[in-house]
């Protein structure tokens, strides 16, 4: 790569070349052991968590609701307060954009990558959580996004340039990859009869369709942004070969 990690910011529009060829395919590793890890993916799920509430909210803005606030937990949930009609397809979209939603910022954080526009996902990301920290009605909600801004703004001002490359890629396949895992939690927890105010317990009761088709719809647009994402990721290291 070519760029400097200190004049990134100076043309965040510009292009900028792509990373070491091994750089798609070591990260996709780091990424899937975190998520498949323990104690690593409880800290990770935070930041799915914080997308995973930032989808709702979005949603609830473009549904036309009022958006009220977010509330992030140590256990690694969230909750996102709206307020609008109980029932209709402006709080079917809301409860459906969670899940979903760290995947399809994955894909677009993939994409952006491959179109080696490195400096557009931190921007996007800072933009991003300078939204949700407005919204946030709790003190440990509070910490955990200014810690994630923290952390963007230390390796994205002061990290060398195969760092930024290394965490633009493996943040864009955490996103990617840990949208599926919660699935599999969460179809645990309702087996176990834990998760009836769940997203898609939620779902079931308003349109009719049952949880378990919700889950697998859910789980069908997760795989395909991970298939999407990471041919996006991988297509500089093929590319090399």
């Amino acid at each position: 790569m070519t760029f400097a990690a200190d004049t990134w910011w100076q043309n965040p529009f510009g292009g900028q070349a792509e990373p070491d060829a091994v750089v798609p395919a070591v990260t996709g590793i780091i990424a899937l052991f975190v998520v498949l890890s323990g104690r690593p993916w409880r800290v990770a799920r935070h930041v799915v968590t914080l997308v995973h509430e930032g989808g709702h909210a979005l949603a609830a803005v473009l549904a036309g609701r009022r958006l009220e606030g977010i509330r992030l937990h140590s256990d690694t949930s969230g909750l996102t307060f709206s307020r609008g009609r109980p029932t209709g397809p402006g709080v079917v979209f809301t409860m459906l954009a969670g899940y979903p939603a760290p995947a399809v910022l994955g894909v677009v954080f993939a994409g952006l990558a491959a179109a080696d526009r490195i400096s557009a996902v931190l921007i996007i990301a800072a933009i991003g959580i300078c939204g949700i920290l407005v919204m946030i009605r709790n003190v440990y909600g509070a910490f955990v996004v200014l810690l994630t801004a923290f952390v963007l703004a230390v390796v994205a001002f002061t990290g060398p340039t195969n760092l930024i490359s290394v965490f633009v890629y493996t943040i864009t396949w955490l996103l990617l990859l840990g949208a599926i895992r919660p699935l599999f939690e969460l179809q645990a927890k309702r087996r176990r009869g834990a998760a009836y105010n769940s997203d898609v317990d939620q779902l079931a009761r308003l349109t009719g369709v049952p949880g378990w088709l919700w889950i697998l719809i859910l789980g069908v647009m997760v795989t395909c942004t991970l298939v999407v994402g990471g041919a996006w990721l991988l297509e500089p290291m093929f590319r090399r070969m």
